[in-house]
């Protein structure tokens, strides 16, 4: 029989990577996916399938973080070997505005899954091992340059203090409940299904718009911050292989380089033939209360058990990116080579469009 995999945040960035790579390795794939008064599903619906088609592999459930029952319904119909947590509000500006909320989600929704599998697999005896995704904002203030797995946390968000919340309790149920639970501390991870309210899609969507002639001006918040992108669909590969080993850990997942806003919308700008500084204008209402200036991970341990490698560098990920929203509007690449489409990405800016 197939694994069976049950995921929340399937229809975000890294939920629609991760189905992806976990239906062409086999998988029955079960998402949780919030009802909402129009269809949010944009990034999966090239893979999705009628559950009463024959052979179908991908199902969806409609449920919640804020409710555990609901969670642990869908949990014990499933029957999951695997249990990848990705849901969360997860805009780190945003987290400001609605820190209740955000908090809810991301810190007591991984309880109310931790607690849910706990319960499931004492009467049950079947193991479900759980991937919790971390984030490098809980580092934030930084005490060590690059951040490791034995970095000390300094949260500087109400998202990132939730993040932590749920890092120390997957690692408390590990240890006290004997859960195979792991944390991957994820550092920033972009692609072309990166939200467009995230400042690298941001970037990207309004440059594609300026070229487009669509858009004047572009403005933006603190651009010193200095971030490790790599890409998503890397990234999702070492959530896979991080709950495939003999045991589980904690495994920080990071490029090793840090760039700034401002070199990402050099690299962006220059690579359409653009000065940044023509159209891009300073906005305060950008700015967090609490900044995190300084992110870059050693992914050392990663790169050594799970065997992992990123595959794109930094210039081909703004590249990649520049390219998919140009392809939106209809705008060639300024490479001059033909665009190859991402499925899921065009359905999600035809959504927008349309919208």
């Amino acid at each position: 029989m197939s694994k069976r995999a049950l995921l929340t945040g399937i229809t975000g960035q890294d939920g629609s990577y991760l189905a992806e790579l976990l239906l062409e390795k086999g998988y029955e794939v079960h998402g949780i996916i919030r009802r909402t008064s129009t269809f949010n599903t944009d990034r999966i619906d090239h893979i999705y399938q009628d559950p009463h088609t024959p052979g179908a592999k991908l199902f969806l459930h409609y449920g919640d973080l804020t409710d555990g029952v609901t969670i642990r319904r869908i949990l014990e119909m499933v029957k999951p070997n695997e249990f990848f947590n990705l849901g969360a509000q997860s805009h780190v500006r945003v987290s400001f505005d609605a820190p209740e909320y955000t908090v809810d989600t991301v810190a007591m929704g991984t309880l109310r899954i931790l607690e849910g599998i706990r319960d499931y697999q004492q009467r049950t005896g079947e193991e479900v091992r759980f991937y919790q995704a971390g984030s490098s904002e809980m580092y934030g203030l930084v005490q060590e340059v690059p951040q490791s797995e034995k970095t000390p946390f300094y949260p500087r968000s109400p998202y990132a203090c939730g993040k932590l919340f749920g890092h120390w309790q997957t690692v408390n149920y590990r240890e006290s409940y004997d859960l195979f639970a792991s944390n991957g501390i994820l550092f920033n991870h972009e692609s072309p299904r990166r939200g467009e309210t995230f400042v690298t899609r941001k970037i990207t969507r309004a440059l594609a718009r300026i070229v487009a002639k669509q858009q004047d001006k572009l403005f933006l918040g603190n651009l010193d911050s200095k971030r490790d992108w790599g890409y998503a669909k890397d990234y999702v590969r070492a959530m896979w292989l991080m709950l495939q080993q003999e045991k589980p850990d904690d495994f920080v997942v990071a490029t090793g380089e840090t760039h700034s806003i401002k070199e990402f919308l050099e690299v962006a700008f220059t690579y359409a033939g653009l000065n940044w500084q023509d159209y891009v204008e300073f906005d305060p209402r950008y700015l967090r209360p609490a900044e995190v200036e300084l992110l870059i991970g050693d992914s050392t341990k990663a790169r050594k058990q799970l065997g992992w490698e990123p595959s794109v560098t930094f210039q081909e990920l703004v590249h990649l990116m520049v390219d998919a929203d140009l392809q939106a509007l209809g705008q060639p690449s300024p490479s001059g080579k033909e665009i190859i489409p991402d499925i899921a990405t065009v359905r999600q800016q035809m959504a927008m469009m349309h919208d």
